[in-house]
């Protein structure tokens, strides 16, 4: 059974992910590292609904019972945190990040607290778009090098110390999408006010 402290703060990041229209209400997951374990929301779980059945533990390196209700995305966190130093890994599915990486190789911010927090964020394309080797791949491989990426037409996957932390960074991605579509809605030229602006493309 899932440590009662942990599955408030799952519980909690579910309902926000999906109050705040980050995902659709059974779209993408969430998972933690402990240890050689991790604890990952269970496969077609309800992000607003989320019960203490409703996550599963299972190994790190190694398979075991666990992964037959896990996330069909389970092999994409393992290779994240196998690659990585993150403890928590949130992926969503923001529409306005999506419809941006339909179009781009990288989302890069216009907004002061977007370019602050995030830089730059790469996006990387898959032929095998739902928890195939080639994504775990190509998506802990993109993580090594930032706090977020988008995977083309499908969602983002964020990497934190906490579950906190990585919900703060999908939810600036999509602010951050929001504004630049908003901005080319409105047509006007950008009044670039950013001391070395460029640089963030070379992040």
């Amino acid at each position: 059974m899932i440590d009662e402290r942990l599955y408030e703060e799952f519980r909690y990041i579910g309902r926000d992910i999906l109050i705040t229209g980050l995902t659709s209400s059974h779209g993408g997951n969430m998972s933690v590292r402990v240890g050689d374990r991790i604890i990952i929301k269970r496969r077609g779980a309800q992000f607003g609904q989320l019960k203490p059945t409703d996550f599963v533990e299972t190994g790190l390196y190694t398979k075991d019972s666990g992964i037959v209700r896990a996330s069909t995305e389970l092999i994409v966190h393992r290779a994240i945190y196998q690659k990585t130093s993150a403890l928590a890994i949130v992926h969503a599915h923001p529409r306005t990040a999506i419809v941006l990486s339909l179009s781009r190789d990288e989302i890069i911010p216009i907004d002061n607290e977007g370019s602050y927090l995030l830089r730059k964020i790469p996006v990387v394309s898959v032929e095998m778009a739902s928890g195939s080797t080639e994504m775990a791949n190509k998506v802990s491989d993109a993580l090594q090098g930032y706090k977020i990426i988008m995977q083309r037409g499908h969602g983002c996957f964020a990497i934190g110390q906490t579950l906190e932390e990585a919900y703060h960074w999908v939810s600036t991605l999509e602010e951050v999408s929001d504004i630049i579509l908003e901005h080319k809605m409105l047509g006007e030229p950008l009044i670039e006010y950013r001391k070395h602006s460029e640089g963030y493309k070379n992040w």
